[in-house]
């Protein structure tokens, strides 16, 4: 069902995106080229490319790009967002590359802290509904579905209702990232399953805290994120569709839920709504003493750092093909 290939943002060090314009940033970050290479030796059959690499980019060399993935069995996903630049540009380029999906995140907020941003979220979600009325529209005329991202802020029944509201709307489905936003992984799928255009498979080690609870970065395959069920569920939606691995970011994930703050911005949830979120949290969960700091977090640059990612993103396709999840 799943035609699994690789985005940048599991190995992000390693391709010079983690860090980049700052002085920790990999001096010798691999980039487009280093980008297919790894993809190429995982077997990759689905490319999530960093729209700002294609921006870069010719008419002619996007041309020269569809062809040379076609050669590679590399079906192209456009990866932009609305805070990464214009979408237009972004459908352009699908067009030119023959991708049909365009992976689209919507705000910068992280972690399911809508209170963090203040006022500003009522904003972000101003601008996110005007950027799908206008773009969604040209994307469909264009033979091109945007794929909005549960990027740890909405939740899937705010997904869905933008997928019913504005033409050209599905949705790029994150499965680590039903967490962030206190819903279950199963009950968020089935609710968004007929939506679904493009699949982002990540997994988190759960490690609770008296906040909350923090998602840790892991080998796909090897967390709290039950990839299996997920995947059967949107098989009986639909008979294919593209999936890239994406082990989390590198920095963990604080979700504090226990906290009253945190829930401000979100509509009312009922104890019995949230219990199994933090169920099915528990799920390899990590022992409150471990040290759960990513090679980043406790200051590595360098080849460690590069010899993380790489090690595993190879764990993670490793872990997906027992699974029968990745040719």
């Amino acid at each position: 069902m799943l035609t699994v290939g690789l985005n940048p943002y599991g190995i992000a060090y390693t391709l010079g995106l983690h860090g980049r314009d700052t002085p920790r940033a990999n001096p010798n970050g691999g980039g487009l080229e280093g980008f297919i290479a790894v993809a190429t030796e995982l077997g990759a059959r689905t490319l999530e490319i960093f729209e700002p690499w294609l921006a870069a980019m010719t008419e002619a060399e996007l041309r020269a790009l569809k062809d040379r993935l076609a050669k590679l069995g590399m079906t192209p996903v456009v990866s932009s967002g609305l805070m990464m630049g214009p979408v237009d540009r972004a459908i352009r380029e699908a067009v030119t590359l023959g991708a049909t999906v365009i992976r689209l995140g919507l705000t910068p907020v992280l972690c399911g802290d809508r209170n963090a941003a203040g006022a500003k979220w009522r904003e972000f979600v101003s601008n996110a509904r005007a950027g799908l009325a206008q773009y969604g529209p040209q994307a469909a005329a264009a033979g091109v579905s945007l794929a909005i991202e549960n990027h740890q802020d909405f939740k899937s029944e705010e997904l869905v209702d933008f997928c019913e509201e504005f033409e050209g709307v599905g949705i790029c489905f994150d499965t680590g990232n039903t967490f962030p936003v206190g819903e279950a992984p199963l009950p968020f799928t089935r609710w968004i399953a007929p939506h679904v255009r493009h699949v982002h498979l990540k997994d988190y080690r759960v490690q609770w805290t008296d906040q909350g609870y923090r998602l840790v970065r892991c080998a796909i395959g090897e967390g709290a994120v039950p990839l299996s069920e997920m995947m059967a569920i949107l098989a009986e939606e639909h008979d294919e569709l593209t999936g890239v691995l994406e082990p989390g970011a590198l920095e963990a994930r604080h979700i504090r839920l226990f906290t009253p703050e945190w829930w401000k911005g979100y509509p009312m949830m009922s104890a019995a709504e949230l219990a199994p979120c933090l169920a099915a949290a528990r799920v390899r969960q990590l022992p409150d003493e471990a040290d759960c700091r990513t090679p980043w977090e406790r200051g590595e640059d360098g080849e460690v750092l590069v010899r993380y990612e790489l090690d595993m993103i190879r764990r993670s396709a490793a872990n997906l093909k027992e699974l029968g999840l990745m040719a």
